[in-house]
C-alpha cells in the first residue's frame, strides 16, 4: 500500500460531495483494474477530525484485532469507534464523494476540507482546525527537539535493543 502525503484545500458543496485529491485517488486505487475506487472514513479516535483509507487498511486492523493477546477492552473501542462508526464510500467519476452530515458536524466541516496525508490513512479536517493543530504540534515538537534524525536513531536504537 502506498503512502498519503501532502496537504490539500478542497471546496465542500451543497451536497456535501467533495472531490477526492488526485494523489490520494491514485493511492486509493492501487492494484485495482477498472473496479470503482472505494474510501472508508470514520470519525478520529484522537482528534475533531475524520480519518479514511482504504477497505484492505482496515482488514488489516481487522486481522490484528484477532490476536487473542490483545485485550478485550481495545477490540471493543475499536469495534464501536471506527468500524461501527465507518462509512464505505464509492468515488464517483470526477473522483468525488458525499460526506454524511453526521461526519461532517463531527469534525465541524462546512465549507472547506483540508485533506492530510498521514503516511497509511489521511484525514479529513476543517482547515482552521488543522492549522491550529499543526501549530501546536510543530511548536511540541520544536519544544522537545524533535526532528526527522532524532526519530530514525531513537526508532534504530528501538530496534537493536529488540
Amino acid at each position: 500500500m502506498g503512502l498519503f502525503l501532502s496537504t490539500f484545500v478542497n471546496k465542500v458543496d451543497k451536497k456535501g460531495r467533495v472531490s477526492i485529491p488526485a494523489p490520494f485517488r491514485s493511492t486509493l486505487a492501487e492494484g485495482r483494474t477498472n473496479a470503482p475506487i472505494d474510501v472508508v472514513i470514520y470519525p478520529s479516535l484522537t482528534h475533531q477530525a475524520l480519518d479514511a483509507c482504504p477497505l484492505s487498511y482496515l482488514e488489516k486492523l481487522s486481522d490484528a484485532l484477532d490476536n487473542d493477546a490483545l485485550p478485550a477492552e481495545y477490540r471493543d473501542l475499536i469495534d464501536t469507534t471506527v468500524f461501527g462508526r465507518s462509512v464505505q464510500l464509492t468515488l464517483d467519476p470526477e473522483g468525488r464523494i458525499n460526506l454524511p452530515d453526521h461526519l461532517l458536524d463531527y469534525a465541524g466541516i462546512t465549507e472547506n476540507i483540508s485533506f492530510v496525508g498521514v503516511r497509511k490513512i489521511f484525514q479529513l479536517w476543517d482547515p482552521a482546525a488543522f492549522d491550529t493543530h499543526e501549530k501546536a504540534t510543530r511548536d511540541k515538537a520544536r519544544a522537545n527537539n524533535i526532528s526527522l534524525s532524532t526519530i530514525l536513531a531513537k526508532a534504530n536504537s528501538l530496534a537493536k535493543g529488540a
